[in-house]
């Protein structure tokens, strides 16, 4: 439960101290001896735990995300395989799983999303990547537009997006190969810029290296660059400046 909506359930009386004292005990997480659950992350960030699912083991994931459900109403996973949903589901039937995206998550209905973030490719074989960040930030209550295929490769199909790319309030690029979208982009907008290299390419590529060093050493200003295929950092830091830029 949010802070701010039990502390105004306190106040109207449509809950006693003991009872909110209750809920508040664990903060600032919650220890179950294999995860230590960090419900106090939302108060103090603006956005709760996420659950990378990746190497967990089944027999904690479902229990993980079971608790945050029950405590949040909603949990958003990363890097779930099919495998763990079927496993989740059994938990919380109302889960849902993109097997591009590779998103896990049970979120809660009638979100009203704000502002604007524009998530671009260099090509479709970024997609997946791309999708983490996209998915990411619509939970986090972003409006998002996609923008795919626009790689250097041919230039005018990115120039062709100019009205929608000036529009949003942050753009994560997303790109493989030698990874100069990024650099592309923030050349053409007046808002932060998020590169994301993937290990989309051929060998040497270096399974996305040579993307990352393209990306840290552009030469464009308003430019920042996460790890490599890492969509949810970069959503993560979209939803902030976009959060800003709405407020």
């Amino acid at each position: 439960m949010d802070v701010g909506e039990l502390l105004q359930q306190v106040k109207d009386g449509r809950m006693g101290i003991d009872e909110a004292k209750e809920l508040l005990k664990n903060l600032p997480y919650e220890d179950l001896g294999y995860a230590k659950l960090d419900f106090h992350r939302e108060l103090r960030t603006g956005f709760g735990e996420t659950v990378f699912c990746q190497g967990k083991p089944d027999e904690y994931l479902a229990d993980i995300y079971e608790r945050i459900y029950e405590r949040d109403g909603e949990v958003l996973g990363t890097r779930a395989t099919p495998e763990q949903y079927e496993l989740v589901k059994k938990k919380l039937p109302q889960a849902i799983y993109d097997p591009i995206s590779r998103i896990l998550k049970v979120e809660q209905e009638k979100k009203e999303p704000a502002g604007l973030v524009v998530v671009c490719t260099g090509g479709t074989a970024d997609i997946p990547v791309a999708e983490e960040a996209a998915q990411t930030a619509e939970y986090f209550g972003c409006r998002v537009e996609r923008i795919y295929d626009v790689g250097v490769a041919g230039i005018h199909r990115l120039l062709s997006k100019r009205e929608r790319l000036a529009q949003a309030n942050c753009i994560v690029a997303v790109a493989g190969m030698e990874g100069a979208l990024g650099t592309v982009v923030a050349g053409l907008v007046e808002c932060p810029v998020i590169a994301v290299p993937t290990s989309v390419g051929y060998g040497a590529s270096f399974h996305g290296l040579s993307a990352l060093l393209t990306m840290i050493n552009s030469c464009a200003n308003g430019i920042s660059v996460v790890n490599i295929d890492n969509g949810y950092g970069a959503a993560f830091v979209a939803a902030q400046i976009n959060r800003l830029a709405v407020k």
